[in-house]
């Protein structure tokens, strides 16, 4: 019994040696691959990283291409669930998209070498090669795409395709954290800070409220009909107050 036991223990220890050994190569190749893109990198540039050997690697990943296979599963699988997340609930619609909007600002800011690892995709594509980030990137389409009809066919959306509202927010968030600082070296400016990341998401937010057609939710709240009758006297007001400085003149 204490012999099972022993090996038991042994066998649970090797097992999370294991998982952290996993979870620090992909660690590392996410940073690898992101800094030199798919055909540049080595596995010994991860293993270099981790501090282990090349062999230690294959071990866990058969070659560089089941490894990057890998990172962009674990990157794009982290986003769909934040996605998701956002998307659940009762909430209303337009809240749902903006939490969505706001989990991909910051989780790109969390990990830029989704960003980097996008451009290099693309970069590198051709007709003839489809780009491997494409399979994981369509869950997360077809996400956006099934709320957004949802949207226009209860007619709170505008009638926009949903893959030019994805481009234009993703294409907005991955030049942001990826481009802006080799742009704007010279510039004082971190667009991983706090307050740029903030802005970023206002800006970002604002640009998706006017494709979609609609106003910001805590607006939307408040516009009930105390409001409108504040609205309307207003106006009445402000039409009077012409009124008699027309008068005055005449």
């Amino acid at each position: 019994m204490v012999a099972t036991m022993e090996r038991a223990t042994r066998a649970q220890r090797a097992s999370v040696r294991a998982e952290r050994t996993r979870t620090l190569i992909l660690e590392a190749a996410e940073k690898v691959f992101a800094e030199k893109g798919f055909a540049a990198a080595r596995l010994e540039d991860v293993a270099e990283h981790v501090g282990i050997r090349r062999a230690s690697i294959v071990y866990y990943y058969r070659d560089k291409r089941e490894l990057y296979d890998a990172v962009l599963s674990n990157l794009f699988g982290g986003l769909l669930l934040r996605l998701h997340a956002a998307f659940a609930g009762s909430r209303s619609i337009e809240e749902r998209i903006e939490g969505a909007i706001g989990a991909w600002v910051d989780y790109v800011a969390q990990r830029p070498a989704l960003a980097r690892i996008l451009l290099r995709e693309i970069a590198d594509a051709t007709p003839a090669a489809r780009p491997k980030v494409v399979d994981h990137a369509k869950p997360i389409l077809d996400a956006m795409d099934a709320i957004i009809r949802d949207g226009q066919r209860r007619g709170i959306f505008e009638p926009i395709d949903p893959i030019h509202l994805a481009s234009t927010v993703g294409g907005a968030t991955v030049f942001f954290v990826s481009a802006t600082p080799l742009l704007g070296a010279d510039w004082p400016f971190d667009p991983l800070s706090v307050d740029q990341l903030a802005a970023h998401r206002r800006e970002v937010l604002r640009i998706v409220r006017r494709l979609l057609g609609v106003k910001s939710p805590r607006l939307a709240k408040r516009t009930g009909p105390a409001r409108n009758a504040e609205s309307v006297e207003i106006g009445t007001q402000k039409q009077q107050r012409t009124s008699d400085r027309e008068k005055g003149e005449a």
